[in-house]
């Protein structure tokens, strides 16, 4: 099957005041139609920056350094805004993150809503109201008839979240983006909105890639997951490999702070010492020497690429190499 999303090293950098800062660089990976990809990552490491480099929504001091992005074999760097905007809330949509700040406070939900629909379905008033009100209620938004006449502000966050995911979904587009889609929610709403998720990509086939900080999400709703770290991708492989194989030292601390629910109650949960660096003052050779337990003087000097771990497991690692050649030499037969 050819994939729907191509994305082939891609490089985003931001103007700042202290100069043009790369925010993510060298991100490739593939989606297939259907197919959900887990970003993970904690914060600052280029997850919303990947998707947003994806809606073309940069702003005025972002931009595309390089790379490419295929969609559906286009590639929609080389769009004008115009192209953009009628394959965004289309074919691509996205959830975003901050719920209290997504809508326009002036305006009815409904409005919202039905301006979404009709950019792109050409509705009539009463079909786009009345898919409006469906899409409210399967996103789980008690008396939908009602609160779609409601401005934003009488609505909690929680609430303000399941419109955003609605009007995501009300195009059923072939690309869905859920960039941290549950943080607001609670865990029952939260199980629906996931729900709801799995039955898109089931009935249309839309592909969806789902940031999140919650592991947990990621195990129930990725089939393959890619691990960001200070802008880069560290590791690409599928959910059940992460979970039970991770290569990278970053991925290993991520799934090792986990709390287990038959752990030692005394036990203190592992961290990963130190913190992120800065954009503006990257250090030389891998990103995380100066936070791994593993590293090694080559790991300070030189600067590793994605090695192929196994099949379809990619690792950003030198010990991955390191691994390997002491795996050829045992195989090599003695005198």
């Amino acid at each position: 099957m050819e994939p729907l999303l191509e994305i082939s090293e891609l490089q985003t950098a931001f103007q700042t005041d202290q100069g043009e800062v790369v925010s993510i660089e060298d991100v490739s990976f593939r989606l297939k139609p259907g197919e959900t990809l887990g970003i993970v990552g904690e914060s600052g490491c280029g997850k919303s920056v990947t998707s947003l480099s994806i809606m073309g929504l940069l702003g005025q001091r972002g931009r595309i350094r390089k790379g490419e992005i295929l969609f559906d074999g286009e590639d929609i760097v080389q769009l004008d805004e115009a192209q953009m905007r009628n394959i965004r809330g289309n074919e691509i949509s996205m959830i975003f993150q901050e719920p209290m700040t997504s809508l326009n406070p002036v305006f009815t939900i409904g409005n919202q809503l039905i301006e979404a629909i009709n950019q792109h379905l050409k509705l009539g008033k009463k079909e786009a109201r009345a898919l409006a009100i469906e899409m409210l209620k399967k996103v789980g938004i008690p008396r939908a008839d009602a609160i779609i006449d409601e401005y934003p502000h009488a609505l909690s966050g929680g609430m303000r979240q399941r419109v955003m995911i609605a009007m995501a979904l009300s195009c059923k587009p072939k690309l869905l983006i859920a960039d941290e889609p549950t943080t607001a929610l609670d865990v029952t709403i939260q199980a629906q909105v996931l729900e709801l998720m799995k039955k898109l990509r089931k009935e249309i086939g839309t592909a969806i890639i789902l940031i999140t900080h919650d592991l947990g999400v990621i195990a129930e709703m990725a089939d393959k997951v890619i691990v960001m770290y200070a802008g880069q991708v560290v590791e690409e492989t599928d959910v059940f490999t992460l979970f039970d194989n991770p290569l990278h030292p970053y991925t290993k601390g991520l799934i090792g702070s986990i709390p287990q629910i038959d752990g030692d109650l005394e036990e203190r949960l592992v961290s990963i010492p130190g913190t992120v660096p800065s954009l503006l003052q990257m250090p030389n050779g891998c990103r995380f020497h100066s936070r791994c337990a593993f590293a090694m003087e080559r790991c300070v000097n030189e600067v590793p690429p994605l090695l192929t771990a196994g099949k379809e497991h990619l690792s950003r690692c030198w010990l991955v190499e390191r691994d390997r050649e002491a795996q050829q030499s045992r195989e090599v037969p003695s005198g």
